[in-house]
């Protein structure tokens, strides 16, 4: 059963599974598949050669497999697969593959917020949570329980890694490692996500493994190619084995690690000495005429 607003646009070479429930304006357009239980708030728009799986939560005004942003999108595009459990708040917008045989996909559990844009040819894992304002540019892929915050914008091709955390505002051009922080203002790493590791339940002997990883790849002083030799014999089990299969694989680099400089040194003036009548003895004498 299907509970749809009188206002709501349902093709009838549309596919709604059981239970769902379509807001008042939304429009589902033909070859969209929505599954069972399925929540549409008003406004909400389902394009052409959507699929979304169960249990999936879209806000006011979000539209989903819209069109890819670029001048190649003249004919016929790929598809926008979502998977289940989605949370994907007002005004999002998800595109679909820029060629028929490509899509955009979206995995399970995601919480996607206002306003935030997911182009053509992104590949989402799970858990992935995005804050208000994150712009993907084509082809990114975000690994997941990896964090996004506010307002970040990240480059075509660009890789996020599992469980990194990106800080506000930050525009990340090349590549994020699994497990690291990029700081916000500097768009660079500043150390591990030591919050989110520990919430997704690694112990401490896996966290004590990930930051001896991290000071092969930031604190040796290792050339790349020393790196990846260090990361491949020290680290055969564990999270930290996930560095060196994504350093390896990366086709924009990897995001530097912010180094503070060294603190300034000021030399201080020798204490001043007094003679015998409170006078300091370095001070200049005064001579009078007479």
């Amino acid at each position: 059963m299907v509970n749809a607003h009188p206002t709501a646009v349902i093709s009838k070479r549309a596919s709604l599974g059981t239970d769902v429930t379509v807001g008042p304006f939304c429009v589902i357009e033909d070859g969209a598949v929505i599954g069972n239980r399925c929540n549409l708030a008003s406004r909400a728009v389902i394009k052409t050669d959507t699929f979304l799986g169960d249990d999936n939560e879209i806000g006011e005004g979000a539209v989903l497999g819209g069109r890819p942003q670029h001048l190649r999108a003249t004919g016929p595009v790929g598809q926008l697969r979502i998977g289940s459990r989605n949370i994907i708040r007002e005004n999002v917008t998800i595109h679909r593959g820029l060629s028929p045989d490509l899509a955009t996909t979206v995995g399970n559990e995601n919480l996607i917020m206002v306003n935030s844009h997911v182009a053509h040819d992104c590949q989402l894992g799970d858990n992935v949570i995005m804050a208000n304002n994150v712009m993907l540019a084509g082809h990114v892929h975000v690994d997941s329980r990896a964090y996004l915050s506010g307002a970040v914008g990240i480059h075509q091709f660009c890789r996020v890694g599992r469980l990194a955390m990106v800080g506000g505002q930050a525009h990340i051009t090349q590549d994020v490692p699994p497990f690291v922080t990029v700081d916000g203002r500097s768009s660079l790493i500043v150390g591990l996500n030591f919050i989110g590791l520990r919430r997704s339940g690694l112990t401490s002997d896996d966290i004590q493994q990930l930051k001896e990883a991290y000071r092969v790849i930031y604190r040796s002083g290792f050339t790349w190619v020393e790196t990846l030799a260090a990361l491949q014999a020290t680290f055969s089990s564990g999270p930290a084995t996930e560095f060196h299969g994504f350093l390896a694989s990366t086709r924009r680099g990897v995001i530097q690690e912010r180094r503070i400089p060294r603190r300034a040194t000021v030399t201080l003036p020798p204490p001043v000495q007094l003679d015998e009548s409170g006078k300091r003895e370095d001070a200049p004498r005064v001579y009078r005429a007479g």
